[in-house]
C-alpha cells in the first residue's frame, strides 16, 4: 500500500466511521493473539473517541491474551441476537466463512470496514488492506496514530500483544521499520513487557501443556526436512479438555526443526463440525498465503 492509498483508505474509514454510532468488532474464529488485541485496543479507542464499540468472541475461548485490559468487556456472542449495530469492522481477516457463524448475518446486512494484513483478502465496502504489514495490530495503531486518537497503557498493551504474537516476538521475517516504530510508540505508553512475557510465554496450564506433547508425538518431517507438520485431532482437544487458545503456539513446533521452511499444524476444534484446519508459518523463500489458497 502506497501513500495514497492509504490517505484514501484511511479517509473512507474514517468517514464510515462518522456515520456511525453503534459499531461490532470481531475477528477470525478461533481469535488469536494478533486478532484479539486488535479487536480490545479498536474497540477501547472508539469507545473513548465517543463511539458506542464493542468486541465479540467466544469468551471461553481467550487463550492467554485474555489477561487484557477490556477483555472483560467482549460481547459473548450468544448475545448477539439481542443487540443492533450500524456498522461491523472485521479485524484480522475477511472472508465471510471465517466469522463465527453467531457474526455473519451482521457481516452480510451491515456496513462494513475491514482492518487486515493477509495477501488473500478479498473484502467487501470499506477495507484498510496492507499485506506488507506484520500484523492487524499494526495497522490499527498506523490508523490510530493518523485519526489522532489516544492511546493509553490499556490500549497499548492490547496492541502490543497483537504485534508481538504475530510476529514471533519480532523474529519474522514481517517486521519492518513501521513495525518497530510501532513497538516504540506503544513502549512509551508503559507497556509492562517482561509481565506480558512471561504471561504469554513461561506461563502454560497443565492441559496446554499435554496438548504440546501429543503434538509433538506426532511431528513428520519430509523433504529432508525441509517441510514439518504437527497434527491435534478432535478427540485430543476433547481428552485433555483444551481450546485452540491452549494450542496457539504449538506451530512453534514443526517451525522448530532444524532446516525447516514450511511448518503445518493441522487441527480439528472440539465443535459440532469435523472441519480439518491449518496453520502455516514459512520462511522467507515461501509465502505461505500462497499455500492456503492451494
Amino acid at each position: 500500500m502506497n501513500q495514497s492509498e492509504r490517505r484514501t483508505s484511511y479517509e473512507s474509514a474514517r468517514s464510515l466511521l462518522g456515520k456511525s454510532k453503534s459499531i461490532l468488532i470481531s475477528g477470525h474464529l478461533s481469535p488469536d493473539g494478533d486478532s484479539l488485541g486488535s479487536m480490545i485496543a479498536l474497540a477501547r479507542m472508539l469507545c473513548a473517541a465517543g463511539k458506542q464499540a464493542v468486541a465479540t468472541a467466544d469468551v471461553k475461548a481467550l487463550g492467554k491474551p485474555g489477561f487484557l485490559e477490556g477483555t472483560e468487556d467482549i460481547l459473548p456472542l450468544r448475545k448477539l441476537k439481542r443487540k443492533k449495530f450500524d456498522l461491523f469492522i472485521y479485524v484480522d481477516a475477511s472472508a465471510p466463512d471465517r466469522l463465527p457463524p453467531e457474526v455473519r448475518p451482521f457481516a452480510e446486512k451491515l456496513p462494513t470496514l475491514t482492518i487486515d494484513h493477509h495477501a488473500t483478502s478479498e473484502p467487501k465496502g470499506v477495507s484498510i488492506l496492507d499485506p506488507t504489514a506484520s500484523s492487524a495490530g499494526e495497522l490499527v495503531w498506523q490508523f490510530a496514530k493518523w485519526m489522532e486518537w489516544p492511546i493509553d497503557k490499556a490500549t497499548a498493551e492490547a496492541l502490543w500483544v497483537a504485534i508481538v504474537t504475530d510476529t514471533g516476538r519480532f523474529a519474522y521475517d514481517s517486521v519492518t521499520p513501521n513495525t518497530m516504530r510501532a513497538a516504540t510508540d506503544l513502549l512509551k505508553r508503559g507497556v509492562r513487557t517482561s509481565f506480558i512475557n512471561d504471561i504469554l510465554y513461561n506461563s502454560f496450564p497443565m492441559k496446554a501443556m499435554e496438548l504440546k506433547r501429543r503434538a509433538w508425538r506426532s511431528l513428520h518431517v519430509w523433504k529432508n526436512r525441509k517441510v514439518a507438520e504437527v497434527t491435534l485431532s478432535r478427540d485430543d482437544f476433547r481428552e485433555v479438555r483444551g481450546t485452540k487458545a491452549e494450542a496457539e503456539d504449538v506451530v512453534e513446533i514443526p517451525r522448530s526443526v532444524a532446516g525447516n521452511q514450511i511448518a503445518l499444524f493441522f487441527y480439528q476444534i472440539p465443535d459440532r463440525t469435523r472441519e480439518i484446519r491449518v496453520s502455516i508459518r514459512t520462511r522467507s523463500m515461501h509465502d505461505a498465503t500462497v499455500l492456503a489458497k492451494q
